[in-house]
């Protein structure tokens, strides 16, 4: 067995670019706070887009709205969903099935009905992982993934909420 000794960390507290080339991410540890969150780890080197990205959803069609989002149809995203009443889309890499120039619509793989209007981030890179983090649970947690770990073709950037910090592990 060959162990692997170029791992190399990155550390954040608060939403940013990690790793500014191709690599694996090999595990993640996190600190999560009073109030429940999550994090979202994309595969790009710009900030993905969270400013008034909100979201609809009736049964595999899931309408995202964002003013002058600029995508076009048959253009792939990565994107995660915060939950709505009645439940979340399926977080993923989609590819853009219509585009206005105020919202598109992709094709969730699993099917729902979604109240209000939640919010969404979206990168124009590839959604590579999201983590729910329950409220209180400010412990140093860590999940390692197998194998030679999550491939990242760009880069590694996390997007956090209501997490105190990010650590990944990656080479």
């Amino acid at each position: 067995m060959t162990m692997q000794y170029d791992v190399k960390q990155a550390h954040l507290n608060q939403s940013g670019l990690m790793v500014n080339q191709r690599t694996r991410v090999k595990a993640v540890a996190f600190v999560g706070t009073t109030t429940a969150g999550e994090f979202t780890i994309f595969d790009t080197l710009t900030a993905p887009v969270s400013a008034s990205v909100t979201y609809g959803r009736s049964g595999t069609t899931i309408t995202v709205s964002k003013t002058a989002h600029g995508l076009l149809a048959g253009q792939t995203i990565g994107i995660d969903f915060a939950v709505g009443t009645g439940g979340a889309a399926t977080p993923g890499n989609y590819t853009i099935a219509t585009a206005s120039a105020n919202s598109f619509t992709i094709t969730d793989i699993n099917s729902g009905t979604i109240t209000g209007s939640p919010a969404a981030v979206y990168s124009t890179g590839n959604w590579l992982l999201t983590f729910d983090v329950a409220a209180n649970d400010t412990f140093n947690n860590s999940l390692l993934y197998p194998g030679e770990g999550i491939l990242a073709r760009n880069g590694v950037y996390a997007y956090m909420s209501n997490v105190a910090s990010v650590s990944v592990f990656y080479g």
